[in-house]
């Protein structure tokens, strides 16, 4: 089974790189699920109205609702198929005061699946501000202040994931991720 994760910041094209990476494998003939968080489940509506609202006990809320959610989706949907991907993942985390992401960034990457699969879809802020400002629902990190400290976060924390930029022609960011994919498929 190959378990991908596709993550990154709002507006840096999570859900249109995942659809992407599942084409090229349901077009082999293997199966994919697709997770994307927060969900459907009682879990992942909790943590979306929390993202929706502001101020300190909405971003705890959110964390953890978001958490559970993940959680919710590793419980039911690993190893079910021969692709699973997960929108979003441990990505969560940069969202947090710095000495919390990463305390829980190492956290989650000790317990929780990894592999060779994980995407981190990355570009300047002012893009992804642009991408996210028609949004009818507007969560609390989606700011340009905010994308700035979260990206730099982000990119000072993460280890071990593939670093795709998304601020370019949609083809040569296909073509990037085509072009892993098919290196790590070499090893496997």
């Amino acid at each position: 089974m190959r378990f991908i994760v596709v993550d990154g910041l709002d507006g840096s094209g999570k859900d249109t790189h995942a659809r992407f990476i599942a084409e090229k494998y349901l077009a082999k003939g293997e199966s994919v699920i697709i997770r994307n968080h927060p969900s459907d489940s009682f879990f992942g509506r909790k943590a979306k109205q929390s993202l929706l609202g502001r101020g300190k006990v909405n971003h705890l809320k959110a964390s953890i609702f978001y958490f559970l959610d993940v959680m919710h989706s590793l419980l039911r949907y690993y190893k079910k198929a021969d692709n699973v991907i997960f929108v979003r993942y441990i990505g969560g985390v940069f969202y947090l005061p710095s000495p919390f992401a990463k305390f829980f960034y190492r956290f989650f990457s000790a317990i929780l699946p990894t592999s060779n699969y994980m995407f981190f879809l990355d570009a300047e802020p002012e893009v992804l501000a642009s991408r996210v400002a028609n949004r009818k629902e507007k969560e609390m990190f989606e700011n340009l202040e905010d994308l700035r400290k979260v990206r730099e976060k982000a990119l000072r924390i993460l280890n071990g994931w593939h670093i795709v930029r998304t601020d370019r022609e949609i083809g040569e960011t296909r073509a990037e991720i085509e072009r892993i994919l098919n290196m790590l498929d070499s090893k496997n």
